[in-house]
């Protein structure tokens, strides 16, 4: 196979306004961990999320790992939907990482499309430009994972606060994964540094299904910055 190899592009703007994406199926993008985590749960998790899109024609973009929950959650997808509707982004330095990987290459077969990039930016730059073109539905939902998680997690908050975007963004909370990072949000709005407004942009999600309801449902929130992110 031949990877596609792709330069620094920036997410376009969505007002969460109907548009002619609504003729497109969802897109989800999914953060999560290259390891399985110590419970079993965690990779249980990865598997139900796929069974769950795979239910409801959702395709997914995530970030090309093979290990851990990444390679859980795309290999099942894989081989539940098929090739297409998985599309993994990888910086080219983190090939070298991939066990699976032989000669720098991904088997399609096993984990769907692979476009090569490379950096980190323009990894999560792509992924997010996936969802905002995807149609109703589509969003971003945090699996369990490290620093590299939370960090595309908060940044697609942010993005969200700052209106770049309108998608949902859901923390699938396995086993309390997440309880920490919630109470940290309820904790900043009582601290006045969160308005109770954007609280409500990360949503939690206790099993699949209520994931991809949770982003079928997702309600923009009214205390989202108004900024004007086209091009002049």
């Amino acid at each position: 196979m031949t990877f596609n190899t792709v330069a620094t592009q920036t997410p376009s703007q969505d007002h969460a306004a109907p548009s002619a994406n609504s003729s497109k199926g969802p897109v989800v993008c999914v953060f999560c961990g290259a390891s399985p985590g110590t419970s079993p749960a965690h990779l249980a998790a990865a598997r139900s999320l796929a069974q769950a899109f795979h239910d409801h024609n959702i395709s997914l973009v995530y970030g090309g790992g093979t290990g851990g929950l990444m390679g859980e959650v795309a290999r099942t997808l894989t081989k539940l939907s098929g090739p297409s509707a998985v599309h993994g982004i990888i910086p080219e330095a983190l090939l070298d990482l991939e066990r699976h990987s032989r000669g720098g290459r991904i088997d399609e077969t096993l984990y769907g499309r692979t476009t090569v990039v490379s950096d980190m930016h323009t990894r999560k730059n792509l992924m997010a430009k996936e969802v905002i073109e995807g149609g109703p539905g589509s969003g971003f939902v945090a699996l369990s994972g490290g620093y590299g998680t939370l960090e595309e997690l908060m940044e697609v908050i942010t993005w969200n606060q700052l209106g770049i975007h309108g998608k949902g963004v859901v923390a699938f909370n396995v086993e309390g994964y997440y309880d920490g990072l919630i109470q940290w949000v309820r904790t900043a709005v009582s601290a006045g540094f969160i308005s109770p407004g954007n609280a409500g942009i990360l949503v939690e999600a206790l099993d699949a299904e209520e994931v991809v309801r949770q982003l079928r449902e997702y309600r923009v929130s009214e205390d989202r910055f108004k900024l004007d992110w086209s091009q002049k």
